[in-house]
């Protein structure tokens, strides 16, 4: 239920928006051209997603967009509940930037459909966030020029978060909206350092139902897909590059030397130093 709000509009549309809210309440994300940077000033929230589950704390943030149905948010305890909401609309981007979009608005190199995450706790977000207070409190000083530069900094920021690439991958399907097949995912990231969950994500999907999709397809489970894949990949590189075979092991996306030693050698019956000896002996 909502018991304060505040809004701060650029260009005519909403950009700036400060909620309170009592439990329980409950907010279904409408499907529309925009994305949202959400960050909980007081209390918990739950995100539920087709692919997410997961309470986002106070000073925590979530970046989504809303180009896919099924996100929504609601209490995840008794508490209180304050959001400060900041929105990205493609014609109020395309207006600040003059189309020349910054790079964490451009199409991403990633093969991925993921349309929402949670946002590192970050000491600029927050500060950032406080600075948006200050001109709610404020509303006299605020203009359209101080706006830009606002949207700008938030723009910014998230391009310098940890998890930048998929800052990335949200924000560019506003001008890029690429929607991949399951198979064109799976096959992308096959080798990639990318753990089950986070491929689940990259589908947009949550993890059973990415599982069963994966068993419809493959007839396989998805961990033993992925590392054979990977052990294929890693024998070919192993005849044809000369790179140590730590720097393959790893570009393969086994994390550990021992477990891929041990993985390809169940697979190959051979260590990997002798299957490459033993191929260029050939």
């Amino acid at each position: 239920m909502e018991y304060g709000y505040k809004k701060i509009d650029l260009f005519g549309r909403s950009f700036i928006q400060k909620i309170a809210l009592k439990p329980p309440f409950d907010f279904d994300f409408p499907v529309e051209d925009r994305a949202c940077f959400l960050y909980v000033l007081n209390g918990e929230l739950r995100y539920q997603s087709h692919s997410d589950n997961f309470n986002i704390p106070s000073n925590y943030s979530l970046l989504l967009n809303c180009l896919h149905p099924g996100k929504r948010v609601q209490n995840a305890d008794s508490n209180d509940g304050e959001v400060v909401i900041v929105t990205f609309h493609p014609d109020v981007l395309k207006k600040i930037y003059e189309n020349d979009l910054p790079k964490i608005l451009r199409p991403s190199h990633k093969v991925s459909n993921q349309s929402g995450s949670m946002v590192n706790n970050d000491f600029l977000i927050q500060k950032y966030v406080e600075g948006l207070l200050f001109y709610f409190e404020n509303p006299v000083l605020v203009d359209e020029e101080i706006l830009v530069l606002k949207l700008k900094e938030i723009i910014l920021l998230l391009a310098q978060t940890q998890d930048a690439e998929t800052m990335q991958v949200i924000l560019s399907q506003l001008f890029s909206p690429t929607t991949y097949s399951f198979k064109q995912i799976i096959e992308a990231n096959s080798i990639e350092q990318v753990g089950i969950e986070e491929l689940a994500k990259k589908t947009n999907l949550s993890l059973s139902s990415f599982k069963r999709e994966f068993a419809k397809m493959y007839n396989n489970t998805p961990a033993k897909y992925l590392k054979n894949k990977r052990l294929d990949k890693a024998a070919e590189l192993l005849l044809v590059s000369d790179k140590p075979i730590t720097e393959i092991a790893f570009d393969c996306g086994f994390n550990d030397l021992a477990n891929f030693t041990k993985s390809f050698n169940d697979k190959f019956h051979v260590s990997p130093s002798k299957y490459r000896l033993d191929r260029i002996a050939k």
